[in-house]
């Protein structure tokens, strides 16, 4: 396991939100990207989860109102995976991607396929 504190791990999060390219990000409308240590009980392993409904279920920028999606990045289980900085960033990365996805309507056959998973 890789030690890394809070502060560290989010600081790479918003990284590799930097580093999402600008056609991209802009489309980014009302969601909210958190870091939390322990992913759910039922699911110790999870990396990430994206909360919300997709674009493609409720077009761009969701319904008047409505409180913003959210993505969470979950720091312990990513920690526990990885042995270098290296490591850690790459599984950020990957992670951070494949929520976007589903933000995008994308389901996890084929992220998997595309290799964000």
């Amino acid at each position: 396991m890789f030690e890394m504190s809070q502060a560290d791990f989010q600081a790479i999060v918003a990284g590799v939100l930097d580093r999402i390219p600008h056609q991209i990000a802009r489309r980014l409308d009302n969601v909210a990207f958190v870091v939390e240590d322990d992913a759910p009980d039922h699911d110790p392993h999870l990396l990430g989860h994206f909360d919300g409904f997709p674009v493609t279920a409720v077009g761009e920028g969701g319904p008047a109102g409505a409180l913003p999606d959210k993505i969470t990045i979950y720091r312990l289980p990513t920690l526990r995976m990885c042995e270098t900085i290296d490591q850690v960033i790459e599984e950020v990365s990957v992670t951070v991607i494949h929520e976007i996805g589903h933000y995008f309507g994308i389901d996890d056959a084929r992220l998997h396929e595309l290799g964000w998973a």
